[in-house]
């Protein structure tokens, strides 16, 4: 069972971190409220950086990501036997991050009252709503981050704790370039744990968790890097 502390402490600093940064920045009265998208996508970067750091030290690889987990099942160098076990603990790590995050924050998501910003610690959301062109968006985003890890760690396929700040640079790129639309996501338990979050903690006026959109960041990012997989199974 050391994977599964491995990967749920990894996904809940990743959500510590990536959650956090967006409460400092969009909550009211916080001392980095208006910090704008360059500090998130900077924080989100480094908090990517301490969850596989920290998850490929304790001995899971660093997936914190089911489409990560999945993909690497299709090549064939990750045991399906492990799978449940690891999105497993990358959703409850999600929800625990993002509950942490709540408390940390406590005071200043009761003096928000901007429902969607609250909804925005927690879980993305698209600038312009349009789910054909939101999964393409999603999907295109995970499509880069699978197909770049399976580069930086061929031929093994799992990440090294040297392996965390390359994937870091990863994620910053992407969400600098490719996060405008939807948020980048990239990741099923990092907006469905934390979504799950919303939904149950006693968060004041905390309005709808918008499961309508909550397919989306799941099944957008699983199909890219699926596809990143056949792609990289087919140039290898």
């Amino acid at each position: 069972m050391n994977y599964f502390i491995a990967e749920f402490i990894g996904t809940a600093l990743l959500i510590i971190m990536g959650g956090g940064v967006v409460a400092n920045v969009v909550l009211s009265k916080s001392k980095g409220n208006g910090g704008g998208w360059i500090v998130i996508v900077f924080g989100w970067a480094m908090a990517v950086f301490l969850g596989v750091y920290a998850s490929t030290a304790l001995g899971s690889g660093g997936h914190l990501n089911p489409a990560v987990t999945l993909a690497l099942a299709f090549l064939g160098n990750f045991s399906p036997g492990l799978i449940f076990g690891y999105i497993a603990a990358q959703l409850i790590g999600a929800f625990t991050g993002a509950a942490i995050v709540w408390l940390a924050y406590k005071q200043h998501f009761d003096a928000t009252e901007d429902q969607g910003l609250k909804l925005a610690v927690f879980a993305t959301a698209p600038a312009i709503r349009n789910p054909l062109y939101n999964f393409l968006t999603e999907t295109i985003g995970a499509f880069v981050l699978m197909l770049g890890v399976l580069v930086m760690t061929k031929p093994a396929a799992t990440l090294g704790t040297l392996d965390a700040l390359p994937v870091a640079l990863l994620v910053l790129g992407i969400g600098l370039s490719l996060g405008g639309p939807t948020g980048y996501a990239i990741n099923p338990a990092r907006d469905l744990g934390p979504r799950v979050a919303h939904f149950i903690l006693p968060i004041k006026n905390k309005g709808k968790s918008d499961w309508r959109y909550s397919w989306i960041p799941i099944c957008g990012p699983i199909a890219g890097a699926l596809l990143a997989g056949l792609v990289y199974k087919l140039i290898n």
